[in-house]
């Protein structure tokens, strides 16, 4: 089975600026994955959003790679997954785009 979670919005302080350690910005994640499915053993999106959500909210981290990290790591022990992706987007931090970092 594969999972899609898209456009998962929510603010939290991640940036190594000044502005960005003060004051919490708008952030999207999307995350995706494989696992398998069997004898009606299932993992449950909204745990796992919640868990993002979460750690994203308590860790503050200066690096958008950092998190990545952290959370992919975290994702792989705690659930049986494969092939994670995982994609943390700043919509607000520059005025004439959208900045992302992948993993």
């Amino acid at each position: 089975m594969k999972v899609k979670i898209t456009n998962l919005k929510f603010k939290c302080i991640i940036g190594i600026l000044p502005k960005e350690r003060i004051k919490k910005q708008k952030i999207i994640i999307n995350t995706s994955f494989k696992y398998n499915f069997k004898n009606d053993v299932f993992i449950n999106y909204a745990e796992v959003t919640s868990d993002i959500e979460s750690i994203m909210k308590e860790n503050n981290f200066k690096l958008i790679e950092d998190a990545l990290k952290y959370l992919n790591k975290f994702l792989y022990n705690k659930y049986e997954i494969k092939k994670l992706k995982i994609e943390i987007i700043k919509p607000t931090i520059l005025d004439n785009c959208d900045v992302s970092v992948s993993i």
